[in-house]
């Protein structure tokens, strides 16, 4: 039996970058030869309990294009991406075989479907072969973090607080280009739309987010919204726009899958600030990053319990799964017309902005008294930037079973007067006899 070398994969799931990758600059640092690997996981792309796709086609154009970009950012450094459309419990151990690897890279992650498909990973593994998870997607790194997870408070105040005066945000890392002879032959590729299951289909004209997935493009975004624009400079004014590509950062997609990661964004902020100025609207983009990190330390405080309806204060939440509600506020036909507008938004561009996200979730939970884990497996299924922690976090924030104490339900016909007093976006997304 030839003898594995000093030569290891970096698996790689939601952490989809070069730059700034402590799971692959860790790989490469450590040994002598890295190979990448990408599982378009079949579980991905099938039905969930509730009756919705795990991931509908506007995420998964936006992966597939990440993984285009991956492969040519990691082909700059001479390291191969293999591309499958299989399981990783099929993949990994048949790779680690044929290319005599000795350990396992990859995003340490804590929410139950991302363990349950590592250890799937474990059990077919040789016990030569080490695996190294290493938390990859934070802000504030949980071991520079000045509270033990167990003591994470459920007011997002009390944790901004405590961060922002004790914690340290590390510099980014880049990882050094391998030589040449790290290159082997690669016959796969990545699949396409059509392969996975779904239709090609047009950008809809009017999407608020008319951008691709991939490094690149998010490294393009960050140039072009802070340096050439300086939009970064009014974020704060802004960020509450429903019609448009700038009213907001639109940083979320990227951030959701590791295109880019937190920490590259808030040193960017620093940058813009060293160079031009500094206000509200520069720490308020901090602040958003802030709230990110809030949810995914939530999340590994109480693991499961994000995903139950009674949520993480355990509360008896009692609510109903009337189809015909349900089916009225996915195609929006609602007897609102704001949540509609942002319903149809969605459903046609797989996207929507943050105060709409906050208006239809309330209406699903609190006016439609509805169960609220299902509004959060179709936004999973919609969402172009879905991201486990923040989907769920949010979602049981507004259903009054996670960190809001105050269990508000929003107005949305105040909050339609509020943020789109014209009617210009129910507009855009309505047909006029519905308007």
């Amino acid at each position: 039996m030839q003898q594995r070398e000093n030569k290891a994969i970096v698996w790689y799931r939601n952490h989809l970058r070069t730059i700034d990758n402590e799971v692959l600059y860790r790989a490469c640092k450590e040994h002598d030869k890295v190979v990448a690997v990408y599982c378009f996981s079949p579980t991905l792309y099938e039905g969930t309990l509730f009756g919705f796709r795990k991931v509908e086609k506007f995420r998964a154009q936006f992966i597939i294009q990440s993984v285009r970009q991956l492969k040519q950012e990691l082909e700059d450094l001479n390291i191969d991406l293999l591309v499958y459309h299989e399981l990783p419990s099929q993949i990994i151990p048949k790779v680690c075989a044929d290319h005599h690897i000795n350990a396992l890279y990859l995003q340490k992650e804590w929410t139950s479907e991302e363990v349950k498909e590592l250890d799937s990973v474990k059990r077919v593994l040789p016990q030569e072969i080490s695996v190294h998870e290493i938390y990859n997607q934070f802000l504030y790194h949980p071991d520079d973090n000045p509270l033990h997870i167990e003591s994470i408070p459920k007011g997002f105040t009390s944790f901004r607080k405590k961060m922002e005066k004790k914690a340290i945000i590390r510099p980014t890392t880049f990882t050094a280009k391998k030589d040449k002879t790290n290159r082997i032959e690669n016959p796969t590729s990545i699949p396409s739309l059509g392969q996975l299951g779904y239709p090609n289909f047009e950008t809809h004209p009017h999407t608020a987010f008319p951008f691709k997935g991939g490094e690149r493009s998010a490294v393009e975004r960050l140039e072009s919204y802070f340096f050439e624009t300086k939009r970064l400079g009014v974020y704060k004014k802004t960020r509450n726009g429903l019609v448009g590509s700038e009213y907001s950062s639109k940083f979320s997609p990227w951030l959701a899958i590791g295109c880019v990661s937190a920490r590259t964004i808030y040193w960017k902020v620093k940058e813009f600030e060293d160079r031009f100025f500094k206000n509200e609207s520069t720490y308020w983009l901090v602040f958003e990053l802030i709230w990110r990190d809030f949810f995914k330390y939530i999340s590994l405080k109480h693991g499961n319990a994000i995903f139950k309806r009674s949520g993480i204060l355990h509360k008896d939440y009692a609510r109903g799964n009337e189809p015909s509600k349900i089916e009225a506020w996915i195609h929006g036909s609602t007897p609102e017309p704001f949540v509609n507008a942002n319903m149809v938004e969605l459903k046609e561009t797989g996207w929507m902005s943050n105060r709409g996200r906050q208006n239809v979730a309330s209406y699903f939970a609190k006016t439609c008294d509805l169960d609220w884990r299902i509004g959060a497996a179709y936004f999973e299924s919609m969402l172009i930037d879905y991201d486990v922690h923040s989907n769920y976090g949010n979602w049981m924030y507004v259903a009054g079973v996670g960190n809001d104490p105050r269990d508000r339900v929003f107005n949305v016909r105040l909050q339609s007067e509020r943020y789109d007093p014209s009617g210009s976006f129910q507009k855009r997304w309505l047909q006029p006899t519905l308007f």
